[in-house]
């Protein structure tokens, strides 16, 4: 995921007569919203200096309203690099404008030495002790206010120079590393890095738990133990994937109670292979008779497809806990999911690569911490959509991706092919924004001027209106024509006048606001509550 420096459209140019004539009319600053505590059941906060509004101001047309659409929506805010002061600063930025709506941020701490096996994602810190001065940092950006850590992506998933429960040497074997350690080393920091955020009792921490497609439940329960899942909040699958919710949630279900088999009920380390797994799916309730699980099918207890089955599975655990509950919770990335992961076509690329930028995609469940599973404390959007996985070559020589017929962007960066699909293809379907603001301004000596027009396109009238962004830094309105006005820190709400707040279906209505600081242009305009696209 890429981190760079902002850009800032400057209001750009309007008329200062009608301001300098404007009188103010200010009323009282909302007062915050009480802080949430954990994740499950907190209002998740959305950025609204994201990436993937950045990526808008350089985009116009279907391609910015698709950014602007996506950039309404929470997802993960990636911390990626820097020293541990530039992370505690970049945390704490979005800390405090979550604490202060009293919304829950989620952080995304990538940052592991030799992460992503020094692929597409590579980068991270030097070595052990820099990633935890690292960690330090962004510790100290959250502070003790609430915020909910993803930490590491792929961190358990892929391990350099690691033998598996069934002695398999995997093939992350960087020469870099030296192989007697590795493994240890990774394991110390992810101990350390949980042990660090958790000592912020406001901190919820999650650890990576692979996916239903990847890793199998034994093997993926014991990395969890080792890397500190205890200790943690639980552990997130799907990252950056797009595996089905049902076969996540199922996956999930299975690695939680596994867990609790090893550790509670067994008490005895070598019993992760007594942990049913997808890879075979037979128990008491198919008569022991199983198969391997597919991925293309959304699994349940009752499906007619043995593939998709998942009572053999579930009556394992009946069997082995003997009454037990798991209780390890976990979250599931639903950003790519809606329509499950690409069959690619057999026998077509030298690497089918389906994890990268795979086509016809789409959108999947939004962002909630009510899923209504009491195992699943959220469905998150922790890939941030319309952001590249790579330069996808398939195992051909490059530079175009062959499943697409064009260059793929370098992981991170914007997407616009992949965000048009993923809205498209969105499944539930996603409704466009239903308002719009066309913004003219120009500087006016230290400060501002600005007429704002807004449109209602939405399917019904707004009565009384209200228009609110955050401006990103120390801008201060100082007069507003055409409405009341409140700033409390960084946000400002425009309030329609009372004689004229109906906006009607398909109208317009216009605002002139002035103000002292830099003329920097709201990235994201909110009209009663919902988010704008803007020109």
């Amino acid at each position: 995921m890429k981190t760079s420096a902002r850009r800032h459209r400057t209001w750009a140019a309007v008329a200062a007569a009608g301001l300098a004539a404007a009188t103010m009319t200010a009323v009282a600053a909302p007062a915050a919203a009480d802080e949430p505590g954990g994740l499950a059941g907190s209002a998740l906060y959305v950025d609204p200096f994201s990436t993937t509004l950045e990526a808008a101001q350089e985009l116009d047309g279907q391609a910015r309203a698709d950014a602007q659409l996506l950039g309404s929506i929470p997802s993960g805010s990636w911390i990626t690099k820097g020293t541990p002061t530039e992370a505690q600063v970049a945390v704490d930025r979005i800390v405090d404008r979550a604490t202060a709506l009293g919304e829950m941020p989620v952080i995304v701490v990538y940052n592991l030495p030799f992460r992503d096996c020094a692929q597409y994602s590579a980068g991270g810190a030097a070595d052990t002790a820099a990633y935890l001065a690292w960690v330090d940092g962004v510790v100290a950006g959250i502070g003790g206010r609430p915020a909910s850590v993803i930490l590491e992506p792929d961190g358990v998933g892929i391990i350099p120079h690691y033998t598996t429960l069934d002695g398999v040497q995997e093939w992350c074997q960087p020469a870099e590393l030296d192989p007697a350690t590795a493994a240890s080393d990774r394991y110390a920091q992810l101990n350390g890095a949980v042990d660090r955020l958790k000592a912020g009792a406001a901190t919820s921490v999650y650890l990576d738990g692979t996916g239903a497609s990847w890793l199998n439940v034994g093997e993926v329960s014991d990395r969890l133990i080792k890397a500190g899942v205890e200790r943690a909040d639980g552990f997130f699958l799907n990252a950056s994937n797009y595996q089905f919710t049902a076969n996540s949630t199922a996956f999930g279900t299975w690695v939680s109670s596994c867990i609790e088999y090893v550790t509670n009920v067994a008490a005895a380390p070598g019993a992760f292979g007594e942990c049913g797994n997808q890879y075979w799916n037979g128990g008491p309730a198919t008569g022991w008779q199983g198969v391997a699980m597919t991925q293309y099918a959304e699994w349940s207890a009752d499906a007619a497809d043995p593939a998709a089955n998942t009572s053999g599975v579930d009556s394992r655990y009946d069997l082995i806990l003997g009454g037990a509950e798991p209780s390890t919770h976990f979250v599931i990335d639903t950003s790519r999911n809606g329509l499950g992961p690409w069959q690619y076509p057999a026998d077509t690329y030298p690497t089918h690569e389906d994890w990268c930028n795979p086509p016809d995609r789409g959108l999947g469940a939004r962002p909630t911490t009510e899923t209504g599973v009491p195992l699943v404390d959220a469905f998150l959007w922790i890939k941030v959509p319309g952001e590249s996985d790579g330069k996808c070559y398939r195992g051909t020589s490059g530079p175009l991706d062959p499943a697409r017929g064009i260059e793929d962007p370098a992981a991170g960066q914007w997407f616009v092919e992949q965000a048009r699909e993923l809205i498209a293809l969105a499944a539930p379907s996603i409704a466009p924004l239903t308002c719009h603001v066309d913004l003219t301004a120009t500087r006016l000596g230290k400060g501002f001027g600005a007429v704002l027009v807004i449109r209602n396109t939405g399917t019904e009238a707004i009565d009384p209106w209200r228009l609110a962004w955050t401006f990103d830094g120390t801008q201060r309105l100082t007069r507003v024509i055409g409405g009341s006005f409140s700033q409390q820190g960084a946000e400002v709400v425009v309030d329609a006048p009372t004689r004229h707040s109906k906006l009607a279906l398909g109208r317009k209505t216009l605002v002139v606001v002035a103000g002292t600081g830099a003329a920097s242009e709201p990235w994201q305009f909110r009209l009663d509550g919902q988010a704008c696209t803007s020109s």
